[in-house]
């Protein structure tokens, strides 16, 4: 698998941080639809540990692009983006958090019982053992992709295409940075990384989606200075994937790149 996809001709001025952890190649559809207008960097995160996709990203950025960088960052890459522009202010002009998780633990309930309400008896049984299966090394990875899918269908409204266009499914970087971020996020040190951000924060975040867009809204607005959240209305995880919001989530963000 590649480590970097581009678009687009330079300068590059957008760096798309992809979720998961470890779903690389998701944000194929966003990069292509900006590389109409701008040169867009597409890193993709390979290492097992929050610190360690921090130096791919700082890397990637350094050796690719013309930064300072706009820097969107979906689900996962949302955290990873908040995260590297608290470290490397010099490197980001500007966040743009989609889709982003809560910053506070106590959301994670509401996340949760959506799920499980909009998945059948037998989906939310299968979700149990594909859990249990993700410490099996002979079926990981399978067991992650159909864990994906079912989260995929819980978390949008009325997606576009169920084709996310991920290149790899990696369980090992999935499972060990998600231990780190929750304990980063259950300490408050996570939404504390918001304090030594220097650039302006947008955060753009379906109505439906299963993370609550409260946990996003909430916290950032008391924290950061130069923060504006929109709300997209029948819209899930990923707004340029659903038909009612995918208009209105090209418009909000072009309009913030100008």
């Amino acid at each position: 698998m590649e480590n970097l996809r581009i678009y687009g001709d330079a300068p590059f001025t957008i760096a798309v941080i992809h979720g998961g952890p470890g779903a690389p190649g998701t944000m194929a559809p966003l990069a292509r639809e900006l590389s109409k207008k701008y040169g867009v960097i597409e890193p993709m995160q390979t290492a097992a540990s929050i610190e360690g996709q921090l130096e791919e990203l700082k890397a990637a950025i350094e050796c690719k692009s013309n930064y300072p960088v706009v820097l969107i960052g979906h689900s996962w890459g949302a955290w990873l983006s908040y995260i590297f522009a608290s470290m490397y202010p010099s490197l980001v002009k500007k966040l743009v958090l989609v889709g982003c998780g809560s910053f506070e633990e106590k959301y994670l309930t509401s996340m949760n019982n959506k799920r499980e309400n909009r998945l059948t008896e037998e989906e939310n049984k299968r979700v149990g053992e594909l859990f249990k299966l993700l410490n099996d090394p002979q079926r990981k990875k399978d067991a992650f992709c159909e864990f994906g899918k079912l989260m995929t269908k819980a978390d949008s409204f009325a997606p576009i295409s169920l084709d996310d266009e991920g290149l790899d499914f990696q369980p090992e970087v999935f499972q060990n940075c998600m231990r780190e971020v929750n304990q980063l996020r259950k300490s408050g040190e996570l939404l504390d990384y918001g304090k030594k951000v220097e650039c302006p924060i947008i955060a753009i975040h379906g109505e439906y989606d299963s993370h609550s867009f409260e946990g996003v809204e909430e916290p950032l607005s008391k924290l950061i200075k130069d923060f504006k959240f929109h709300l997209l209305k029948d819209c899930g995880h990923s707004p340029w994937n659903e038909v009612y919001a995918k208009e209105q989530f090209y418009n909000i963000l072009y309009n913030e790149l100008k």
